[in-house]
């Protein structure tokens, strides 16, 4: 009471004034301390710029429970930029009571107040009563800010303080009062289905309840709770799970302060104060004053009041000791560290400071020393428990590292041992042992990290985090899984990719009609292989859900069909067909059924024999282009009609079976029938050849008529000379058929000389000087005119090549025959229009 008054007179001295906030308008009217702010005239005037609205303007207090988001309410309706709550640091945030204007140029003043039962200020309600009495003593609106589930009880939902404010209220202001109050609830966070009107109705009657208990002043007996108060209720969505429903309720519930026209307007005359804006803030000092000199707020007994204060004093005494025995421990384990023996020496540190506690605190007074020593309690173990989950942190941390090292190493080890032994994963090797050996490690060793931290009677456990520690080992466990499972499919599609290859590989070397028949078998064959041996390694390694499984065979179906369809596509380029097709051919046409080579002899029918095995050949091309899956067990038919279910959905099959397109099909046909031709004219040539005999009797001709020049030759070493160098030479290129290239050289150079010649006429042509044109009719105008002419005519001489045409027909019959026959025809001069340039 001493201090109280204490406070209260110091509070009058402006060099005791309260703090002002420098941040933006707001004002700390009153301070932690209860000292009132000597700044509120300025901030009115200046700041806020209410001292000339008169009565105009109004009043607006919040009051409720700490942390339940009056400050957050405020911002909303009003646009001031309170403090608010830090999720991250559940705190108090507001103390004392601050002052702000709303936004917007709204002439309204909000104070926000500090909160009620808030862990700071402990069991001394002096603060939270005084605050409550002072703002329900002037603002016109109060703002009874609370969680739905507050509705129904009494001190959760403040009652037994709101009783205790307007008993006050009454013996204060009751018999001289302005005028009524608005008391709104504001309830917050309502997700329930009970309507607004059900919990309004809980409310109505608690407060009704209230007022029928107080202690009325004299005069004022059949005063009944409208004649002070109204009433009003209203509800917001949780802010957090219905953020969108919030911001919605909340701009309806703005407009309760901000619309003049609307019909829950909560500004009414009757709530006015009367007190001018000037005057407000020397009539709010001496509202505060009175508060604070108030001896029936002092509630608790002198008694009660030694009480506290020595447990108070009793209970930090006994926290020194348990920090400085805990504190060398703090920075081992902030630094990551897993200290053994930690939890013994919280525990030993806990029970010495209960005991120290307990020892000199009991003989006070027992509600308070009850009360008292569970607050100290709650200290000591809200320490211990910051502490013990930072080791259950480090242990989590250091766990999943172990998990997963052990788990991958070991793994590892069960695959090279798979493979040493043909590919088959022994039981002991599989993925559920393997894994399961190393979390049942792990698991054991956090459960031992866990007890060790445990104390009996503490009010938080550790159980979360045993099932943090589960929850992390099945996330790493499922991944390693999914890992496995990769592994396995990768092995599985290798295994019948190498099966497959050999298979495809074979078939279309020799392409044939029963060439699908036998892929698909193939093919059949690894898919069921490798499905068997998935669904071991799927048991192995503890996959049981239906789905997963359907979809990991799936995966395996479509990495299977993939690596066929790759196979076959290498079996299908260009080259490969072109080599299918000629092979095809060439062992129709050259050889016949006993496998020997033909030796085309002149009674033999080598077109028809061309004819049937181009056929033969050609008819494969058609097989090559499009897989056909018709002969396949295990792959729907058609094969878009049941992808779903043999393949993952959405995976198109069906674009995979064509092999060659169209027009890639007809290049390729174009391009075998040139190499077709050419192997054909090359039999024609052999035929031939073994048709060139000469006639006897032509023999004898040529040696009667030709006797004397075979002698002269003979007789002539010259000619004898020349002679054998030329049959030489011929002999030598019809040996290495290079009739054909020589002849091509032979007509190149003839080109090279007629582009020559045509070149120096030009050039000659263009050195003769026409003789000017004297007039239309003069005779010396026709040597001109036909010197011009002559220049056109030779501007468009255009000369054929020499022997182009004789060359041709000589390479023809040379690459038929074997030997150089032709002739070179001479170059001819003509120009473009026809006419003789002569």
């Amino acid at each position: 009471m001493a201090a109280a008054n204490q406070r209260a007179s110091g509070m009058r001295g402006a060099a005791n004034g309260a703090k002002a906030s420098s941040s933006g308008t707001r004002l700390q009217v009153v301070d932690d301390e209860q000292r009132f702010s000597d700044e509120l005239p300025e901030y009115m005037e200046h700041r806020w710029g209410l001292a000339d609205a008169g009565f105009d303007y109004n009043v607006v207090a919040v009051f409720g429970s700490q942390s339940t988001g009056k400050s957050t309410l405020l911002n909303r309706l009003f646009g001031t930029k309170f403090d608010v709550m830090d999720e991250g640091n559940r705190q108090q945030t507001t103390r004392g009571i601050w002052g702000d204007r709303g936004s917007d140029a709204m002439p309204v003043l909000i104070l926000d107040v500090e909160g009620t039962d808030g862990r700071e200020r402990g069991e001394n309600q002096d603060f939270e009563r005084k605050s409550a009495l002072f703002s329900l003593a002037i603002a016109e609106v109060l703002i009874v800010n609370m969680w739905e589930t507050m509705v129904g009880l009494y001190n959760g939902a403040n009652m037994g303080l709101l009783k205790t404010v307007m008993e006050v209220n009454l013996q204060l202001f009751g018999g001289r009062r302005e005028g009524r109050t608005l008391l709104h609830f504001v309830i917050r966070d309502h997700v329930s289905p009970t309507p607004l009107e059900s919990l309004a109705a809980t409310l109505r009657k608690d407060m009704d309840r209230i007022w029928a208990g107080l202690s009325r002043p004299a005069g004022l007996d059949d005063a009944q709770l409208g004649d002070y108060f109204d009433l009003k209720f209203s509800s917001l969505p949780h802010k957090l799970l219905q953020p969108e429903r919030f911001e919605q309720a909340a701009l309806v519930l703005r407009r309760q302060f901000t619309d003049h026209g609307s019909r829950d307007y909560v500004f009414r005359a009757g709530y006015k104060r009367g007190v001018p804006a000037d005057g407000f803030a020397h009539y709010a000092r001496a509202v505060w004053e009175k508060v604070v000199s108030n001896k029936d707020l002092d509630l608790p007994t002198q008694q009660e009041l030694l009480a506290q204060y020595r447990c108070d004093e009793i209970a930090a005494a006994a926290l020194g000791p348990f920090r400085e025995a805990l504190e060398p421990l703090r920075p081992r384990v902030g630094a990551g560290e897993i200290v053994d023996g930690l939890g013994k020496a919280a525990r030993g540190a806990r029970a010495q400071a209960l005991g120290s506690f307990d020892e000199q605190a009991a003989r006070y007074h027992a509600g308070v020393y009850e009360r008292k020593r569970a607050a100290f309690v709650q200290t000591l173990d809200g320490e211990l428990h910051s502490l013990a989950l930072n080791q259950v942190k480090n242990a989590l941390s250091w766990a999943g590292e172990r998990f997963a090292g052990e788990s991958h190493k070991a793994l590892e080890a069960a695959a090279a041992a798979a493979g040493a032994e043909g590919g088959e994963v022994a039981a002991e090797h599989s993925f559920s042992a393997v894994v399961g050996g190393v979390r049942q490690r792990v698991a054991a060793w956090f459960g031992a990290v866990v007890a060790d931290l445990e104390i009996e009677d503490a009010a938080w456990t550790l159980g979360p985090e045993i099932k943090h520690m589960n929850a992390m080992l099945d996330a790493a466990t499922d991944k390693l899984r999914a890992a496995e499972m990769d592994r396995a499919l990768e092995q599985l599609r290798q295994g019948a990719q190498d099966t497959l290859g050999e298979t495809i590989g074979e078939q279309l070397g020799s392409p044939g009609a029963a060439m699908w028949a036998s892929v698909m078998g193939g093919f059949d064959a690894a898919s069921a292989r490798a499905d068997a041996q998935l669904q071991r390694r799927m048991d192995l390694a503890e996959v049981r859900d239906a789905a997963q499984r359907r979809q990991l065979e799936q995966r395996l179906h479509r990495g299977v069909w993939e690596d066929a369809v790759a196979a076959l596509r290498e079996e299908t380029t260009d080259q490969m067909v072109l080599l299918k097709l000629r092979g095809a051919l060439e062992e129709r046409f050259r050889y016949d059924d006993a496998g020997l080579p033909r030796v085309w002899r002149p009674s033999d029918d080598i077109d028809a024999q061309f004819g049937q095995a181009r056929a033969a050949a050609q008819a494969l091309l058609p097989l090559l282009t499009k897989i056909d899956t018709s002969a396949s067990r295990v792959l729907p038919d058609p094969i878009a009609a049941g992808a779903g279910s043999f393949f993952p959905a959405g995976f198109a099959a069906e674009r995979s079976l064509a092999l060659i397109s169209g027009s890639r099909a007809r290049e390729l046909a174009k391009r075998f029938g040139r190499e077709a031709d050419a192997l054909y004219l090359e039999a024609k040539r052999a035929m031939v050849t073994t048709q060139n005999h000469v006639p006897a009797w032509v023999l004898v001709l040529l040696v009667v008529l030709g006797w004397n020049e075979a002698m002269v030759i003979l007789f002539n070493p010259l000619y004898l000379v020349l002679v054998a160098m030329l049959g030489g030479a011929a002999a030598v290129l019809h040996q290495l058929r290079l009739w054909g290239p020589v002849l091509r050289a032979v007509n190149g150079m003839l080109s090279m000389a007629n582009d020559h010649v045509h070149e120096l006429l030009v050039e000659a042509v263009h050195r003769t000087e026409p003789v000017a044109a004297q007039g239309p009719g003069s005779a010396a105008g026709a040597p001109a005119r036909r010197a011009a002419r002559r220049v056109r005519a030779a501007e468009d001489i255009e000369l054929e090549p020499l022997g182009s045409s004789g060359l041709a027909g000589g390479s023809a019959s040379g690459s038929g025959s074997g030997s150089a026959s032709g002739s070179g025809s001479s170059s001819s001069l003509r120009l473009q229009d026809g006419t003789d340039p002569q």
